[in-house]
């Protein structure tokens, strides 16, 4: 028994040292004049006391003692593991906690009720750290453990919140329809332990579960999970630093914590194939969306115009199809669309189906009628495209042009790119015209020759230089860009070495939250990064197995883990500082990294 009252009985010796200050102080309410009260709420008795055994199945209940008077700030934080259908019932009287059950407990089972984030003093908000309290309806107390992390798998940022299972149950049905044996909650820093479980095998997972049912629901959770079985090494014991519970912001005890298992967190690609979203976008336009990706047409339609009018484009995970009408003909009020496709019927199986998309034309987006002569802007009779460059990445990413609507007539012939040197003489230059393959309406104008420092470069597409599918002539534009001239900006080169497979490297900014720059390599190669301004970045490589250059999440009961993400470490950090004015040169094994 003695191993389960040092969190408890110690108030001022071990709870209060772990989080703020090394005294006791009376919180039942702020002391007058004096400084705010900082020091969280702290458990000074426990009926029964921790690891009771013997615990009655139906009418059990626990009592907290409290040293001030606290409030239930999140119920559901006060988590039972094993869990039940319904979460455990906790009320106060005075300060005092109870909890109970709504339904009767399993004999000879081991159970841990756990505090994160659920208790705060009732004056100030002070959050009560937390605390595991052991208990069993059997003979005695189970004494194994488990830790682990469960990270992101695109940032590997910790994950919390997040909710780990523990299933004795080996089938790959388990975590779809029955509660786990063992379940805990993850905490700020993705960390997780599950205490006082057997030692035998087990099936490690973790969800994000929306619905608090302890069960994975693929159509609106993530998951991540192990792939093998596991079995426990360690032994649970109150004073084991993974036990503890500590202030967040301790990141020195908090990362020193032994994490025996890394789970990555991911969504799975919708199993259910079906047409879930349509929607009109013009009066020549319209928009589809499928439920899951990899969408299986056999045919579309649309009467009134021929197979060859209608100009269709899958995105990268064909799931989403947008098509055009290529017709001077007038465009149907309500565009009526036939699609034959295979949706997925009650058995899981794909099965052809015929599904007719009828879309009105909302006024606002009709371009032209007697009604809205008036209303007209210049945009609804143009042909509308989108003409840009970077600086930081012309060299790399070009000139890149989009038009709104496919275009059926094009002059690139006409487009005019010249360059002026550092003695102002202009000269006409060379470029290359490449439509992206993902992407009908998209292409990229690139120069032929390398880029000059101080040389200004400028591209103009001429008047009536493009048409669209809706008649509609361009318009003229210039682009102009010159290569950063700030002395203080820098450069990063990256040596890549051993690269066997295809990886897609991004360059991230210290948030991590946006791609700044992007290459995608099957070779050994320099990856230059250049005119980077002074600050802290992270290069991140994906294998991208199936070479399609994108990240591929994975599959639960096809045993396949979304693709594997590192975060180049750079002297033992996951970020790089980059100096002003300097050229930064990082060699990177890649065996090492993906063996």
């Amino acid at each position: 028994m003695k191993r389960f009252l040092p969190l408890v009985i110690i108030v001022c010796g071990v709870l209060a040292p772990l989080f703020f200050a090394p005294s006791c102080a009376n919180t039942t309410q702020a002391p007058s004049g004096g400084k705010k009260d900082t020091i969280p709420p702290l458990i000074i008795d426990i009926k029964p006391l921790p690891g009771a055994v013997g615990v009655p199945v139906s009418g059990a209940s626990f009592v907290f003692t409290f040293n001030e008077y606290v409030n239930i700030k999140t119920p559901a934080n006060i988590f039972l593991s094993p869990p039940q259908r319904k979460q455990p019932k906790a009320r106060l009287r005075g300060k005092r906690l109870v909890v109970s059950f709504e339904e009767p407990l399993e004999p000879n089972m081991t159970y841990t009720l756990s505090f994160t984030d659920a208790i705060a003093d009732a004056n100030e908000g002070n959050m009560f750290p937390g605390y595991t309290y052991v208990f069993s309806t059997g003979a005695q107390i189970d004494s194994m453990m488990l830790t682990g992390t469960v990270v992101d798998c695109n940032t590997l940022a910790p994950v919390k919140g997040a909710t780990v299972l523990l299933h004795k149950d080996h089938a790959d049905s388990a975590v779809f329809n029955r509660r786990p044996y063992a379940a805990v909650k993850t905490d700020d820093w993705g960390f997780f332990v599950l205490p006082f479980i057997q030692d035998t095998l087990y099936r490690l997972y973790a969800v994000k579960d929306a619905n608090s049912d302890n069960l994975y629901d693929p159509e609106t959770e993530s998951i991540a999970f192990i792939d093998s079985l596991i079995r426990p090494v360690y032994f649970a014991n109150d004073t084991v630093p993974e036990m503890l519970k500590y202030d967040m912001l301790d990141t020195v005890r908090c990362q020193a914590r032994r994490s025996e298992y890394e789970l990555k967190l991911f969504r799975e690609r919708p199993s259910k194939q079906y047409l879930v979203n349509k929607v009109r976008t013009s009066e020549r336009s319209a928009y589809l969306t499928f439920m899951a990706p990899g969408a299986w047409i056999d045919t579309l339609w649309i009467p009134g115009f021929r197979a060859d009018q209608i100009i269709t484009q899958f995105n990268i995970r064909q799931d989403s199809l947008e098509l055009w009408i290529n017709s001077r003909k007038a465009a149907p009020d309500t565009m009526r669309i036939f699609v034959n496709y295979r949706q997925t019927d009650s058995l899981g199986q794909l099965t052809p189906v015929q599904e007719i998309v009828r879309l009105p034309l909302p006024s606002e987006k009709r371009t032209y009628s007697k009604t809205t002569r008036r209303n007209i802007r210049h945009d609804d009779t143009t042909c509308v495209y989108s003409f840009k460059a970077s600086p930081e990445t012309v060299e790399q990413n070009g000139f890149e042009l989009e038009f709104r609507n496919p275009i059926i007539t094009e002059h690139f012939d006409s487009v005019v790119f010249l360059a002026v040197n550092t003695r102002q003489r202009e000269s006409r230059a060379e470029f290359t015209v490449e439509q992206d393959s993902l992407n009908l309406r998209r292409y990229v104008l690139r120069p032929k020759e390398k880029l000059m420092p101080g040389f200004q470069y400028s591209m103009k597409l001429p008047h009536r230089a493009f048409r669209d599918i809706n008649g509609f002539w361009s318009d003229s534009t210039v682009v102009k860009v010159s290569l950063p001239s700030d002395e203080t900006l820098s450069q990063l080169e990256l040596e890549l070495s051993g690269v066997d497979r295809r990886f897609i490297v991004d360059l991230l900014p210290e948030k991590r939250d946006r791609v700044l720059r992007s290459y995608i390599v099957d070779e050994d190669q320099v990856l230059v990064f250049p005119y980077l301004k002074t600050g802290r970045y992270s290069v991140r490589l994906t294998e991208d197995g199936n070479r399609n250059s994108i990240v591929d999440t994975g599959s639960l009961l096809d045993h396949r883990q979304p693709e594997a993400v590192v975060f180049l470490d750079f002297s033992g950090s996951k970020y790089i500082d980059i100096p002003a004015s300097s050229e930064v040169i990082q060699s990177v094994q890649i065996a090492t990294l993906f063996p």
